[in-house]
């Protein structure tokens, strides 16, 4: 193996090299090709087998001796070589903290401080201020979430669908065979065993409540929840309403939702196992970024994968106490609905997570996730035969078709008029009724809501699923994370949702209605009331208003007061049920989400519905155990430098992290805390809309890249001299200072570099206009604060978004002056958010001469030359010490020297 100094010292700019190495009759044995590409050394060898005398690749000397003859290199030298240098490099760029004990292996310590203290701190600081106020702290992040919704719901619903179409492109490309892993390994779970473990950390307990509550939702009106635009279609038929609140409960669980974690998984898989690199988040960019992720910016990304991983596992521990403990008060009316039954039951999930994330990934996550599974899979063939199978497959078919037909015109839905306002004067346009529109908030709670918070939990459970998914083909990769879990959730929405809407027309059938009984005040009447309708409402209705329902019952039972009271027997659904045939029917659209459930399972009988609801109860604990061990071992991988095996004690300090911030949080804030940190994390997740997005981008790279041929892999087309984060992840005071004085001399520097590249001696018309555009900014915005011109700031955009496409377009021309591959979108994106590092990037690159060797030459060859020829030099020592290291001597036994031109290819 290589020294640390064998791997050469960092420079920018990419110098590829072949060494060629021949036999005595001159064919070839190897091509070694050495390249630095963003500043890190990638190593490939291509050799030829012949008569399967394979060299030892332990025996370093054996590989300069034989340098003269015809050897056969064994496959495996190739893997195991770029895996050293690889993990060479990462433990030299990685920040590290370890500590081995002696004697007690689970005592050791393997983390890297700094992006472990940075979480921890800005988590505690985040519970802190949501438990001293909690009503303040969930205002401002719900009023966050809704100001994102209404100025960016068109890049949500936009970038699910690039997503979703860039994976099916994938799936179906010539890359869809390439392993995530070295092409001989081999998956290291069953498919049984690899499905039913991302699916229970992926889905959670998320289809549990809402695959009953969901369809419901969007088929009934509702008075919490804004309404679609469809039910309040008063012209739509009953039926067609059933049938599109089954398709928006589709979409929401479909195809755009798990896409999320197939692009974090299959990145992180193909970067991790293919490429030996940590399994972490900044891995991701490496195809990007290179070695620039092993800093600051790699430890940020990873941070803000902690923080929104633990917030998202935290909250769903609460919340799902919450909804664990309404399931144990609707089987045992004893136990009582509070928040020390809900700290028990967060704390009895803690400590099973943590006796099963200690007991690691093939033991303890594999078996709870088995056993979660077949629970679902249990529960869901149960209910399908005691209902109607024909009417449910039947709706399964239905509602794939309607899937199918629908889903670009639904995905691509923004909501646009809703959100803009009521259609006043719709009435004089014709129309019979001018409040049949959508309200403006449903996209904000509903179809938005949704996206952030599957991309939320995208780090977390693409990491996981990554880290269970060596060895497997990106096409099955695809199938397991992708087609198989949107086919068995909408199998699964279809059974529990189809029995709902069922049930909830029944119950309007036997006249059942939603009452607005308040409990807490029904003790307080006396019989001297019963005989005033008015007054006796004013007490038991809530905030002493009855709607229609209570007010029909309380008039048909007036002068009966004992009757009713032994009828409500303190129970809120007296009026919502009903027992048919020893069957209890239930108006479901008149209970909240954690009820719901039991309720439709109470719906088949005494002893059934008995049976159902206790595994439910299993079912329940168990996909909460699932998230929560596996939320901790992706938590300490993280901080732990992508850890394949962190050591024991970190485990067991995330899962008491993540149960102890939910119950803090329960504690203290109850309900509304853990709403302000549900709701938090959804607003972190904004960043990780754009992060995805160029994620796919980072995908097509990196799979483009590894299917070239050896000879072509790592060479690196033309680029800019010098990197746009070169300024930060270099730590180049100089360019540091020329970043922040672009910020006020950008117009002048740009215009310097429109006039060059125009060929032109005269920049002063392009620096005025740029200055004009820039200056107008801030300008149009004072005008529009301190005067109070309406329309102010939108000429201020419109001058910002003129000032960056002229950025853009000397962008553009400079990478065709010199042959730079990229795209218009691209360097637009670029120059909106980093307009001064462009700026400082086409000064530096026409500061170096390539601008003029490119007009006067238009070969590659020596332009790529000219820029790097003072890294050429230095490439050939590092190779020549690489050859050293393996037993040879730098430029002979067999290695043609840098001097042969003959035999080096530069590119």
């Amino acid at each position: 193996m290589p020294s640390k100094q064998d791997l050469g010292s960092s420079h920018g700019g990419s110098v590829p090299t072949i060494i060629t190495i021949n036999n005595e009759e001159g064919e070839l044995i190897e091509d070694k090709l050495l390249t630095k590409s963003n500043g890190i050394h990638k190593e490939k060898m291509r050799k030829k087998k012949e008569d399967g005398n394979f060299l030892d690749p332990s025996s370093a000397t054996d590989l300069t001796k034989d340098m003269g003859k015809y050897t056969n290199f064994d496959k495996n030298w190739d893997d195991k070589t770029s895996m050293c240098i690889r993990r060479e490099r990462t433990q030299i760029t990685n920040f590290w903290f370890k500590y081995t004990h002696p004697k007690y292996e689970f005592l050791s310590i393997r983390l890297n401080p700094l992006t472990t203290f940075l979480s921890l701190f800005i988590i505690i600081a985040f519970i802190v201020m949501c438990i001293a106020e909690p009503e303040h702290a969930q205002d401002m992040f719900l009023n966050l979430k809704r100001n994102i919704t209404h100025l960016f719901t068109w890049l949500y619903i936009g970038s699910q669908d690039i997503r979703a179409i860039f994976i099916i492109w994938l799936y179906f490309s010539k890359y869809g065979n390439m392993k995530l892993g070295k092409d001989k390994d081999k998956p290291e779970f069953s498919d049984a065993e690899w499905f039913s473990m991302l699916f229970a950390c992926g889905i959670g307990i998320g289809l549990f409540f809402f695959s009953v509550s969901e369809p419901l939702r969007h088929y009934t009106i509702s008075e919490v929840l804004p309404n679609n635009r469809f039910i309040n279609d008063a012209y739509l038929p009953d039926n067609t309403l059933a049938q599109i609140a089954m398709n928006i409960t589709f979409y929401h669980w479909g195809l755009h939702a798990w896409v999320v974690y197939c692009v974090v998984g299959i990145i992180l898989a193909f970067t991790s196992f293919r490429w030996d690199l940590p399994l972490t988040m900044k891995s991701c960019f490496y195809p990007l970024i290179g070695e620039r992720i092993f800093g600051w910016l790699g430890d940020s990304i990873d941070v803000l994968s902690i923080i929104t991983t633990i917030f998202g596992v935290c909250t769903s521990l609460g919340i799902g106490a919450i909804q664990v403990n309404a399931g144990l008060h609707f089987l045992v009316p004893s136990i009582p609905d509070s928040t020390h039954v809900q700290m028990l039951i967060i704390w009895t999930i803690t400590f099973c997570a943590t006796i099963s994330v200690v007991s690691g990934l093939r033991r303890g996550i594999r078996r709870i996730s088995q056993a979660s599974f077949m629970i679902g899979v249990f529960l869901m063939l149960v209910v399908m035969f005691l209902d109607q199978p024909q009417y449910i497959l039947n709706l399964f078919i239905q509602t794939l078709g309607y899937y199918v037909q629908n889903i670009i015109q639904l995905s691509f839905h923004c909501d646009a008029f809703e959100q803009l306002s009521p259609s006043y004067g719709s009435t004089e346009r014709g129309r019979v009724d001018d409040t049949s529109d959508g309200e403006s908030e449903w996209m904000n709670e509903w179809t938005v809501f949704y996206w952030s918070w599957w991309i939320a939990w995208s780090p977390f459970v693409g990491a996981f699923i990554a880290k269970i998914s060596r060895g497997r083909t990106i096409r099955e990769f695809i199938h397991g994370s992708l087609t198989a879990p949107v086919m068995f959730s909408f199998l699964w929405i279809t059974v529990f949702g189809g029995s709902g809407i069922k049930m909830e027309r029944a119950a309007a059938h036997q006249g059942l209605c939603c009452p607005n009984w308040d409990l807490t005040m029904f003790d307080h009447i006396t019989p001297d009331q019963v005989d005033n309708k008015e007054e006796w409402g004013s007490f038991i209705c809530r905030n002493g208003s009855c709607n229609p329902c209570s007010s029909g019952i309380i008039q048909s039972s007036i002068g009966d007061y004992q009757n009713l009271t032994g009828m409500i027997n303190g129970t809120v659904e007296y009026g919502s049920t009903h027992k048919v045939n020893n069957q209890q029917i239930t108006r479901l659209s008149c209970h909240n989400k954690e009820t719901m459930w039991f309720f439709l399972m109470a719906s088949y009988g005494d002893i059934y519905g008995s049976v159902l609801s206790m595994v439910s109860m299993m079912g329940l604990f168990l996909y909460l155990l699932t998230s929560s061990d596996s939320g901790s071992l992706i938590i300490d991988t993280l901080a732990s430098n992508g850890d394949n095996e962190p050591p024991v004690t970190q485990r067991i300090f995330w899962a008491l992290v993540e149960g102890a911030c939910a119950t803090s949080l329960l504690a203290a804030g109850g309900h509304s805390a853990l709403v302000a940190i549900q709701t938090a994390s959804i607003v972190a997740a904004f960043p990780y809309t754009l992060i995805l997005n160029i994620l796919c981008v980072s995908i097509y790279l990196g799979i483009t890249q590894e299917s070239k041929d050896a000879s072509e892999r790592y060479i690196d087309p033309p680029s800019f001299s010098i990197g746009l984060l070169d300024f930060v992840t270099t730590w180049q005071p100089r360019l540091m200072k020329e970043t922040l004085k672009n910020v006020l001399m950008g117009p002048y520097n740009c215009g310097n570099c429109l006039a060059r590249i125009n060929r032109s001696k005269h920049p002063l018309v392009w620096q005025v206009t740029l200055s004009m555009l820039l200056v107008g900014l801030p300008v149009f915005y004072a005008i529009e604060l301190q005067l109070g011109i309406p329309g102010s700031t939108s000429i201020a955009w419109t001058c910002y978004f003129g000032f960056v496409l002229y950025v853009t377009g000397a962008r553009v021309l400079l990478r065709l002056r010199c042959k730079i591959p990229g795209n218009m979108i691209a360097d637009f994106l670029i120059c909106l958010f980093l307009w001064p590092t462009v700026i400082v990037q086409m000064s530096e690159h026409i500061a170096s001469g390539a601008l003029d060797l490119a007009e006067s030459s238009p070969d590659r060859n020596s332009l790529d030359c000219h820029l790097d020829r003072l890294s050429v030099d230095s490439e050939m020592d590092n190779i020549a010490k690489l050859y050293s290291g393996f037993g040879g001597s730098g430029n002979g036994d067999g290695v043609q020297g840098h001097d042969q031109d003959n035999d080096i290819t530069k590119v």
